[in-house]
């Protein structure tokens, strides 16, 4: 099991960049795949990016694709988002996500541990 924690969030202008990280508590962060999801209030949770477990392989939702880059570094136990060219759209909380079951999943229920979430507000 482990514990995510995400930073990076805030205020930005359209058309700058963040860079969120997701800090995971534990020895076995290596075994997991991550991924990126966001949520507007009164909508659905939706997937952004995901990262296998050695980082070889990656997952991008059309709707960020060319934008957003996700990334880790398995010896700080930590998944980043990379995310350029914001938009107001962009906006919402972004949670960090883990399982140790199959990569590059995009649905809700396919991540077993979930961080707290981090607000990103893009200004137009």
């Amino acid at each position: 099991q482990v514990q995510l924690v995400e930073s990076g969030g805030g205020l930005v202008q359209a058309g700058g960049s963040l860079r969120l990280s997701c800090a995971a508590s534990g020895r076995t962060f290596s075994s997991y795949h991550m991924a990126w999801f966001r949520q507007v209030p009164g909508k659905e949770r939706e997937f952004v990016a995901s990262i296998s477990s050695n980082g070889g392989s990656t997952y991008t939702a059309d709707s960020v694709k060319g934008r957003f880059t996700i990334s880790r570094d398995n010896a700080k136990n930590t998944v980043f988002l990379q995310m350029n060219s914001l938009k107001p759209q962009d906006t919402a909380v972004y949670y960090c996500a883990a399982t140790r079951h199959t990569a590059l999943r995009v649905g809700t229920g396919q991540y077993e541990e979930w961080g707290q979430g981090t607000q990103v507000t893009v200004s137009s």
